[in-house]
């Protein structure tokens, strides 16, 4: 009998080792924390036959296994990974564990930005267009916990981060999309390069069959992309195609277009989406072409691309107060992120910006902030660096304290007409769990001041 190790039990491992378990193997898992949580988690493993243990990795035990499946959420520097006594145990991520149990089609989507939109857009694509889908991968649903559903969805649409693709060996998608490229997780990489390796695995295991959706305008993109086989669809929000290539586009006047087999197809118009933002357009193009491309219907993907609604903590309009546009993109993680929503919205902005430092010069966002920004709000542990990157080009005030500051500060210094943006450039994790609990209670203070406001 095989023996499969799991290092950490966050969803994904604890995912992992359920299938192992389920398909008969063998499983040694375990974690270097230890909480009553994974004391329950445990409990349930070893109930099934598998052998646990928190706080600690024990090199034989692992030593033991054929492979390893690696939770995204350990770095590549862990000791353990590079311990002389698994040298030779191939190291896999969840996603490539999984995918083996799996014969029906995938569609694979990653990118710096807007990879959970346009994956959780083109499942709404194709179930519009009858396909009985699922969105699973990095957007929150494991991909074994797919495995082991009793009817499978087809096809499966996965959204898979540069840490799982860090450790994929066959993972084989049929539809493949690469939304854009930018600098990101220089708290995990140490350089653009090996960031770009990474995202660059998507491109293994390619056959002339594979269908790539590629951004026509990201050069980085193209640039990988450059000697892979197979069919390639662009997007692009900047030119018009012509009937001798394949891709979308959106027209001069505002429609969202295909061109597939030299066939233009008009879908809608930027208008009848409900996301903001031209990153949106971006994604609204990528999805369609992924969703036609697996079958759906010209009719189905109109009826969609209406139908979808922002996801949270995604360029999420929260609400309006007294003409002020509130807006959650607290999953604005990094500087590109942060310019990408910046640029997407046509008020003047006051720009909430803080959390944990990422290694990213602020700097760089001033191109996209001047002209846009009438002040900063800095806050958290990166604040004071915020203030002193950006305080000699615009209005940055710093504020020190819980969010909840930061929020009401907001509230005096916004105007009708106005939008106040969360797209914070920096991780959450000085006063958050995590984006998502930063995004709720961003949700939660905006509420409280609706109290008396407009609404909207």
């Amino acid at each position: 009998m095989a023996k499969i190790g799991v290092l950490g039990l966050a969803r994904s491992g604890r995912s992992a080792a359920a299938l192992a378990l389920a398909r008969g193997l063998e499983l040694y898992a375990s974690d270097l924390a230890e909480s009553a949580g994974l004391r329950e988690v445990a409990a349930e493993i070893e109930a099934r036959g598998g052998t646990v243990e928190l706080g600690r990795h024990t090199l034989a035990e692992l030593a033991s296994c054929s492979e390893i499946v690696v939770s995204p959420g350990i770095p590549p520097t862990a000791p353990v990974l590079s311990a002389p006594e698994l040298e030779g145990i191939p190291q896999i991520s969840e996603i490539e564990f999984a995918s083996r149990y799996l014969d029906t089609p995938l569609i694979a989507v990653t990118g710096t930005n807007g990879k959970t939109t346009t994956t959780a857009l083109i499942a709404h694509l194709l179930e519009a267009s009858g396909f009985d889908t699922l969105a699973a991968g990095n957007i929150g649903l494991p991909l074994s916990e797919v495995v082991l559903l009793e009817d499978l969805p087809s096809p499966i649409v996965v959204e898979v981060s540069s840490f799982q693709l860090a450790g994929i060996v066959d993972f084989a998608p049929e539809i493949r999309v690469l939304t854009n490229l930018a600098l990101d997780h220089l708290d995990r990489y140490e350089t653009k390069a090996e960031y770009y390796a990474d995202k660059a695995r998507l491109f293994e295991n390619a056959t002339p069959e594979t269908t790539w959706i590629l951004n026509a305008d990201d050069e980085d993109v193209l640039e990988l992309s450059a000697e892979v086989p197979g069919r390639r669809l662009y997007f692009t929000t900047r030119r018009a195609l012509t009937g001798t290539e394949l891709g979308a586009f959106v027209s001069a006047d505002g429609e969202l277009m295909v061109y597939l087999e030299g066939e233009a197809i008009g879908l809608v118009r930027s208008v009848e989406l409900q996301l903001l933002g031209r990153h949106n357009l971006e994604n609204a193009l990528a999805a369609s072409l992924a969703a036609l491309a697996a079958g759906a219907t010209p009719e189905g993907v109109r009826e969609g691309l209406k139908s979808f609604e922002p996801l949270p903590d995604r360029l999420e309009p929260v609400a309006e107060i007294d003409g002020v546009l509130w807006v959650n993109d607290s999953k604005a993680t990094n500087i590109s992120s942060t310019r990408v929503a910046v640029e997407g919205l046509d008020r003047p902005l006051i720009l909430l910006l803080g959390g944990r430092h990422k290694g990213e010069s602020y700097e760089a966002l001033l191109p996209s902030l001047e002209g846009r920004v009438r002040r900063v709000i800095a806050y958290g542990e990166a604040g004071p660096l915020i203030e002193e990157e950006l305080g000699g080009a615009l209005e940055v005030e710093r504020i020190a304290g819980g969010f909840d500051r930061v929020i009401y500060r907001a509230a005096e210094l916004a105007r009708p007409g106005e939008a106040v943006l969360l797209a914070p450039a920096c991780s959450s994790y000085d006063l958050f769990a995590d984006y998502e609990e930063r995004g709720a209670r961003f949700r939660e203070l905006v509420g409280q001041l609706r109290g008396g406001g407009d609404g909207g």
